[in-house]
């Protein structure tokens, strides 16, 4: 389960990691320390967003950085900009793509069916516009802005339209992230969520290793009914 930690307890638990013999290895893309013990993976730390890891010292320090976010649902979508964990810029875009009697976006529809009428291309029509606008709006903070990182929640299913041939906004953009959060409905409310949860450490443990864990000295605080969730 995911347990929140405070970001000035971060260095406690890493130290404490070390005496306990545990092995850290950092994953850029992830932002997180994978914890081994024995060869084993027995947790992982995801790191504040406004924080850089340092190898030589084993800590996490502080740092200004910037990023951007965006959570894509079929027919909805929050962007936002922020510099060093404040919302300085944000749009929600919304657009007609779900079938109304299947529940299922017209893209997903069109993968199983192969087949498009009247209303379907009206569908399709807003789905162009729609990734177009959020490709759109995220390519000008990137060009405008010092953009450190790009965080996403996205499915796979959606994640091929978002790119569009020779915007800012490209898919091997190595500052990319993904957010392991669902999202079912990324209001403006829940971008600024998500972006409270970034600005917080994360460590994720496998019910069968906890015991390595008992008595560590950071927060035990889970993230309410986030129990499925990997932070």
């Amino acid at each position: 389960m995911p347990q929140s930690i405070q970001p000035q307890s971060v260095n406690a638990l890493i130290k404490w990691t070390i005496e306990q013999e545990m092995h850290l290895e950092y994953l850029p893309q992830r932002h997180k320390l994978t914890i081994s013990k024995a060869g084993a993976r027995i947790g992982g730390l995801r790191l504040p967003w406004n924080f850089a890891w340092d190898p030589t010292s084993m800590q996490a320090i502080p740092e200004e950085t910037n990023w951007v976010l965006f959570l894509i649902r079929a027919g909805i979508a929050a962007v936002g900009y922020f510099e060093n964990g404040t919302n300085l810029s944000h749009n929600v875009f919304r657009a007609y793509m779900v079938r109304k009697k299947q529940g299922k976006s017209q893209i997903k529809y069109l993968k199983t069916k192969g087949k498009s009428r009247a209303g379907s291309r009206v569908r399709l029509g807003a789905s162009d516009l729609f990734f177009k606008e959020i490709n759109e709006k995220v390519s000008t903070y990137l060009r405008h802005y010092p953009v450190d990182r790009i965080g996403y929640a996205c499915s796979k299913t959606l994640w091929p339209f978002l790119f569009l041939t020779g915007s800012d906004l490209q898919k091997d953009d190595p500052r990319l992230c993904k957010i392991p959060k669902h999202v079912q409905h990324p209001t403006y409310e829940v971008l600024l969520d998500t972006n409270e949860r970034l600005l917080q450490a994360t460590l994720d443990v496998d019910p069968a290793q906890a015991h390595w864990f008992d008595g560590h000295p950071s927060s035990r605080n889970q993230f309410p009914g986030e129990e499925e969730e990997n932070w």
